[in-house]
């Protein structure tokens, strides 16, 4: 009965209207709850949540989706994947939170960030935004990330991949957002591995697209093909690791999981170094068991944890006054370990 009557508490605190929690994250001060409250069930609605809520950061308090045209992308690259089936809604994009977001994308792109040629390492990094699959934060969690890398000498490349149809009407948009994230008590769990090659079939088929197509041009951007790897933020981490354990041939040379699901897995015997970064107030996350984490470490594959005191959901290259903010420091550090940072005549 007790623990019945926690979960109680759970569903109740979840079922709080989103524009309440909303005020939360952004003001940084949505805490952990007890840990006799993470059960299984909790870990479901969390991680549908996040999801649905990814692209919300507590970065900015500019909460308000304001409708832009279309920014220049002259370098995004078509990756060849069929347009989405059955879409009837044209990309459009947004801004919010003082960053620029996408939604209703149906037909992919690799947008290249390349590094100055005397820089030039030779490792590569696949971006994937987070948004929940129906948005994407090409700003915050794409550009902004894939630029820092470049600086690094490494070749960065923004994964543009298809997403769930939204209402064209931003206000429609925005309801629908807010009554998917308020609902999230009635949705199904988040498939096993087995499943995301169905669930999310067009995303992986875009994310196998991207190794493929930089796979092809290694010679002319200069990238070693054994240090291709791929990095990603909440639904863009769901789609990382769903890439390298049923990617097929994509094998990721490494993987980055930034404020994404921890959910236990399978681990593959060709399982890749896997470096994880979330905030212990994430609101989402941080009060779910870390079987990816114990379950990595248990194969005895590469594996490196960092589990920030503060920062909340979606913080990526926003600047904060907490100690999350250094794990873009972190990764590049750990990538070095791996001597994925090597220069290309060493």
């Amino acid at each position: 009965m007790k623990k019945l009557n926690q979960r109680s508490h759970a569903w109740a605190q979840l079922g709080a209207s989103s524009s309440t929690v909303k005020q939360h994250l952004v003001k940084g001060q949505m805490h952990s709850k007890p840990r006799a409250a993470r059960s299984a069930i909790l870990r479901v609605t969390l991680l549908i949540a996040a999801c649905l809520f990814g692209a919300r950061t507590l970065a900015q308090t500019d909460d308000a989706m304001t409708p832009i045209p279309t920014p220049d992308q002259p370098n995004a690259i078509e990756i060849g994947t069929a347009p989405l089936p059955g879409a009837q809604t044209l990309e459009a994009w947004h801004s919010q939170y003082g960053s620029r977001f996408v939604r209703n994308v149906t037909v992919a792109t690799l947008t290249p960030f390349l590094p100055d040629p005397a820089n030039a390492i030779g490792a590569a990094v696949i971006v994937a935004p987070g948004g929940g699959f129906r948005t994407l934060s090409m700003e915050n969690e794409g550009w902004d990330v894939a630029r820092a890398l470049a600086e690094k000498g490494i070749a960065a490349f923004v994964l543009k991949y298809r997403l769930n149809q939204t209402p064209s009407d931003m206000t429609e948009f925005k309801r629908a957002m807010d009554e998917m994230f308020s609902d999230t008590g009635r949705r199904p769990p988040r498939p096993e591995p087995k499943q995301m090659k169905t669930r999310l079939a067009p995303q992986i088929e875009d994310s196998r697209a991207a190794f493929a197509m930089i796979r092809a041009r290694a010679a002319e951007w200069k990238i070693d093909t054994d240090r291709i790897g791929m990095i990603g933020f909440s639904a863009g981490a769901m789609l990382t690791m769903a890439t390298a354990l049923v990617g097929e041939d994509a094998k990721p040379a490494f993987i980055g999981n930034i404020y994404g699901p921890l959910t236990a897995v399978a681990v593959p015997d060709d399982a890749p170094p896997l470096f994880v970064a979330l905030a212990a107030d994430d609101p989402f996350f941080a009060n779910s068991e870390f079987g990816l984490i114990e379950n990595w470490h248990a194969a005895e594959k590469p594996v490196e944890f960092h589990f920030y005191e503060q920062g909340g959901h979606g913080f990526g290259m926003y600047s904060k006054e907490t100690t999350s903010t250094g794990w873009f420091s972190a990764f590049t550090s750990w990538l070095t370990m791996h001597e994925m940072l090597k220069s290309k005549a060493g």
